[in-house]
């Protein structure tokens, strides 16, 4: 019974460490590498040009997961110099009824053979439902771009068939890179809990930015404002005399060409002050019954 149950608790924890670790780490390719990397070189993706390591982002308009990727994650990728480099297509046909629309295939054939950055990030930053490739040559009835939309579609299709065959599970984004010892990696990461892997294979952060938890710098708790400090200073004030003190000062008045000299009350000197004579002690009394003083 004791067998059975470490065989049980063996298993248990082999299943938690595949589903919740294990499956989300990236896949070393190790068939057909130089074909996968001549299909990423052949195809026309498109990048804002900052250069780097290449990381090649592969997905189509509406995928919601390449959305989250992008929004959360490129920003850190290229603060560690690396360059995300997008490759979209346009979904085919699923049994007869059609996966992407004119306007996505038109924006498709153009970014391929323009490879025109301002318009991948218009066309991201507007909704599918709102984008209608306005001023972008159509798809339908070009024969042209008709066959780059095509040849994007077989991209897919064959750069998926080479890397299941190295185990990749396939989702989309579909993410590839050269680690830090030049071994192409894939990653199907639909699921955020596999981006940090990424993050730790090409050394990007895990976030950007200084914590809002760090301590606040002495020099920064009172901020100076064109040189000035942040509060006036006390004003220096002059000694004020004692009251028995004679005044024999100064005192500007405000509005006046001249000094006017102000004079202060003084305490009358004691000579002058009158005097009370004392009050004599009362007499003693007496009454029938006792005696009051």
């Amino acid at each position: 019974m004791a067998a059975v149950v470490g065989l049980l608790l063996a298993g248990a924890g082999y299943w938690a460490y595949w589903n919740f670790y294990s499956r989300f780490q990236p896949v070393t390719i190790s068939r057909n590498q130089a074909e996968v990397q001549q299909l990423l070189d052949e195809a026309s993706w498109v990048s804002d040009g900052s250069g780097g390591q290449a990381l090649y982002i592969v997905t189509y308009r509406d995928s919601a997961s390449a959305h989250r990727y992008q929004r959360d994650e490129v920003a850190k990728l290229k603060a560690a110099g690396i360059e995300t480099r997008f490759i979209l297509f346009a979904r085919p046909d699923l049994e007869g009824a059609p996966q992407s629309t004119a306007a996505e295939r038109a924006t498709v054939a153009e970014l391929w053979l323009t490879r025109d950055w301002p318009l991948y990030e218009r066309w991201m930053a507007t909704p599918a439902n709102s984008w209608t490739a306005a001023g972008v040559p159509q798809a339908y009835g070009n024969l042209a771009r008709t066959a780059v939309v095509e040849a994007g579609r077989r991209f897919d299709e064959r750069l998926s068939q080479l890397l299941k065959e190295s185990g990749v599970e396939i989702s989309y984004p579909l993410i590839l890179w050269r680690d830090q010892n030049g071994f192409l990696k894939a990653c199907g990461c639909a699921d955020r809990r596999a981006w940090a892997f990424i993050r730790d294979d090409v050394g990007a952060p895990d976030r950007l930015g200084a914590s809002e938890d760090a301590p606040i710098a002495p020099d920064a708790e009172a901020p100076v404002q064109d040189g000035q400090p942040s509060a006036m200073p006390y004003p220096a004030l002059p000694t004020i005399p004692p009251v028995d003190a004679p005044n024999t000062g100064m005192t500007p008045t405000p509005g006046s060409p001249q000094m006017q000299p102000q004079t202060r009350p003084t305490t009358p000197p004691a000579s002058n002050r009158p005097t009370t004579p004392p009050r004599a002690a009362p007499a003693p009394t007496k009454q029938d019954d006792t005696t009051f003083y």
